[in-house]
């Protein structure tokens, strides 16, 4: 079964056909800057198939110098997209690009090493079903 994605406008439509081998939570430097959170969540496939199903003019692909670090991303919202390996040796999918059930679960916390100083104890923060709401008073 193919498993469907696409970016945050709905510009940029991709299928999967295959399977993936492993889940990855990479907490480095690279990856938390271009997601602007504690860890990037990708999947990645030796022998998966990407197709795009509409909006691939809109793709755009950043390699960053010197390393091994690439992003794909929609030019319309920026969101994260699958890219393969300038060497053809793997895909790339970000988890969230998914708009079906992720068929496996995350393998590995990577890069702890790198791991943000305040990526501590999250488990312990406030949690809300929606947007926390807050008293007006506290607003002025």
């Amino acid at each position: 079964m193919n498993k469907k994605g696409s970016c945050l406008c709905g510009e940029v439509h991709f299928e999967v056909e295959g399977n993936f081998e492993s889940f990855f939570l990479c907490h480095c430097s690279h990856c938390r800057k271009d997601t602007g959170s504690a860890h990037a969540a990708s999947l990645f496939s030796t022998s998966a198939k990407l197709k795009w199903t509409a909006g691939e003019q809109r793709v755009m692909v950043f390699k960053l110098p010197k390393t091994r670090h690439m992003k794909s991303f929609c030019s319309n919202c920026g969101s994260a997209l699958p890219f393969i390996d300038k060497e053809g040796s793997y895909l790339a999918v970000p988890a969230g690009s998914l708009d079906c059930k992720i068929p496996i679960e995350p393998t590995a916390h990577i890069f702890m090493a790198s791991k943000a100083d305040w990526d501590q104890n999250l488990e312990k923060a406030l949690k809300f079903e929606t947007f926390p709401q807050t008293d007006k008073a506290d607003s002025n």
